[in-house]
């Protein structure tokens, strides 16, 4: 049977997962970065349109459940998908992103469209 092969501390690790991507925010922000290499706090906010405050609380969250992994340059902060992530966790976001809806193309176009973004330096 499937599920006898997976463990409770799996099972809570699939169920945390599966909560952080109900929020809209949080699911917006890691199919941006599942997208592109890593982003700053300042494109999460121009491409969702939302304050800073929230942006980084949201990613906040994301990085405590070890989806995203963060740098520091000068003034910047550098948002990337965990390259650590399971293999599981990895396939879920690929399917999310494959099935892109038009608020992600929004998110999408209005990033690309963004004056005087900062280089990303991986």
């Amino acid at each position: 049977m499937w599920i006898s092969t997976y463990s409770p501390t799996h099972m809570t690790a699939l169920t945390e997962f599966f909560k952080i991507l109900t929020d809209p925010t949080r699911l917006r922000c890691l199919m941006l970065l599942a997208s592109h290499p890593e982003l700053c706090v300042c494109e999460l906010c121009y491409a969702l349109q939302l304050p800073q405050s929230k942006i980084s609380r949201h990613l906040a969250i994301l990085k405590l459940h070890k989806l995203v992994s963060q740098k520091r340059i000068d003034q910047w902060t550098f948002y990337r998908l965990n390259p650590h992530l399971t293999h599981w966790q990895h396939n879920i976001l690929q399917l999310c992103l494959s099935q892109a809806n038009s608020q992600l193309q929004r998110d999408q176009q209005r990033l690309h469209t963004m004056p005087h973004r900062p280089l990303c330096q991986l």
